[in-house]
């Protein structure tokens, strides 16, 4: 859709608008209500189901111990204070008097202890951030002791995983009805399609600026522009590069965009029996991707060419790194004939024991820039004899054919520092998943170097010596052509002159907070 048709319709909607929000004044008016439109990920709000915590903090109904700042990070939040024993084993954090939990009963460390207890209990991807030995409660004391040194649990806890909600609370419907947690927002409905909350009376941060926050989902990313722009909402997030542009109007739009700590790519399924377990065939799909094109053209410039795992804008050796798979399709080719795919009938895709050079590529469409990188790939891989068929599925089936290794490639858009740096991130992806501990991994893809500078980034405190194995990790995987890294998006939230104190920061965790308010308040 270009410029003048959004332009068109967007006039067409202001007055119809207009009338249907009357109620909450109208634009331009003050009003109680605050309205943000997003892409939803989440059919449920109970915070340790896939990545639905994220949600829940991101709506401003948890919060965490620990909390990113703009430089990632973490600093005090529900927890005021942190220290560590000399062995690094144990961290004692010393909660914050005065909170409650939005049902009005105050935060104590017991309550703390309970709530990450559960969340060892009901998910799976805790023990991928860490183990504990024992967690105990004295007073506003919570020490807990790890397995073995955890040198990032302060940002561990900042995870949306580890958010603090209270466990007493069982006669509550968590999907749905969302947790009693301690956030400026509680849950008065909520469905994937929309969510209504209204102000925390117990919020223990200062008064809640807006009395209601209606959240649709708006998963086009035209259709949340013209949301904006027509009035329905206040504020919308990551919006499309070739809409920015429409919101250049400073008297009436502030544009918040930042680079981010995200890197888009498509993994590999590298197990045994798949075409992609062939190194050969790996690098020469790499090869044939011209990324910088890519980001340059398909999505203006919004984009930086991608090569190592983590992105340019955390400090990992960037700039060190060699990628040996730099756009090439004559390269390509010749890697292909090598490893015994020709094209012997002559319709332009490669055979191999009578088998085509086929791959699946599975993608979700709610991220803009996903499906024009799936169609880009598949148009590229063609010119060098692969055929790629293409497969959209929504977010919440795409995680759990990403754990199962259901898909020759799979795209997904990664915040790589969800902790405060690329740990987790890195060891999701690529560390062995033996034996099942690592459930992340579902691409088969192994390294042992890879896994003993992994095995020893994880009892490492120094920071120049865990930069040097991040780095040391990423050249690994661009060697063995582990992933496709597509490349490192901007990330924004823009929202009317109507609302002040928005602003997008590195962690996305944080998109409504207190700090949103109507202009001049």
């Amino acid at each position: 859709m270009n410029t003048t048709v959004k332009l068109m319709i967007s006039a067409a909607l202001t007055g119809a608008a207009l009338l249907g929000l009357s109620g909450c004044g109208g634009k331009g008016a003050p009003s109680d209500t605050l309205r943000v439109g997003v892409t939803n990920f989440a059919d449920s709000l109970e915070p340790t189901d896939n990545y639905f915590g994220w949600v829940v903090v991101r709506y401003g109904i948890g919060e965490c111990l620990t909390r990113f700042d703009e430089q990632m990070k973490p600093q005090p939040f529900l927890a005021e204070s942190w220290r560590v024993s000399d062995d690094g084993l144990t961290w004692t954090f010393r909660i914050r008097d005065g909170v409650a939990f939005s049902n009005g009963r105050p935060l104590t460390a017991e309550a703390a202890k309970a709530s990450i207890e559960r969340v060892f209990e009901k998910s799976d991807r805790a023990t991928t951030y860490f183990t504990y030995d024992s967690i105990e409660a004295n007073g506003q004391d919570l020490t807990i002791r790890t397995a073995m040194p955890v040198p990032g649990l302060p940002g561990i806890l900042a995870d949306p995983l580890f958010l603090i909600i209270d466990t007493s609370v069982t006669d509550r419907d968590y999907r749905k009805d969302g947790p009693v947690a301690t956030g400026p927002y509680v849950v008065k409905s909520f469905s994937r399609s929309h969510a209504s909350l209204e102000a925390n009376p117990h919020y223990w941060g200062g008064e809640v600026p807006f009395r209601h926050l209606e959240i649709p989902s708006i998963d086009d990313p035209n259709t949340r522009a013209l949301s904006l722009q027509s009035g329905e909402t206040d504020l919308i997030v990551n919006v499309s590069p070739g809409d920015l542009p429409l919101f250049e109007d400073k008297g009436k739009y502030t544009i918040s965009e930042i680079s981010s700590l995200r890197s888009v790519l498509a993994r590999f399924n590298v197990a045994p029996g798949h075409i992609l377990s062939d190194q050969r065939v790996r690098d020469a799909l790499i090869s044939a991707c011209d990324r910088r094109t890519y980001a340059d053209v398909l999505l203006k410039g919004t984009f930086i060419p991608g090569g190592p795992a983590v992105p340019p804008s955390l400090d990992y050796g960037f700039n060190e790194l060699k990628d040996p798979n730099a756009y090439d399709p004559e390269r390509a080719a010749r890697l292909l004939e090598e490893a015994g795919w020709k094209d012997t009938d002559g319709d332009g895709i490669r055979e191999k024991d009578g088998q085509k050079l086929e791959l699946n590529y599975v993608y979700y469409s709610s991220r803009a820039e996903l499906p024009l990188f799936a169609e880009a790939t598949q148009a590229d891989a063609r010119k060098v004899g692969i055929d790629i068929k293409l497969q959209s599925v929504d977010y919440n089936v795409l995680d759990g054919m990403s754990k199962r290794g259901e898909y020759d490639l799979i795209i997904s858009n990664i915040l790589t520092a969800n902790t405060g740096d690329p740990e987790v991130y890195l060891n999701w992806y690529w560390k062995t998943n033996a034996d099942g501990r690592n459930p992340q991994n579902g691409s088969g893809y192994s390294n042992a170097e890879y896994d003993a500078l992994s095995d020893a980034l994880a009892v490492e405190f120094d920071p120049a010596r865990r930069r040097d194995l991040i780095i040391r990790m990423q050249q690994i995987l661009l060697d063995d052509g582990a992933a496709i890294i597509y490349g490192y998006p901007k990330t924004n939230m823009v929202f009317s002159s109507r609302i002040e104190g928005a602003r997008i920061l590195p962690a996305d965790y944080y998109w409504i907070t207190k700090d949103i308010r109507p202009a001049g308040l």
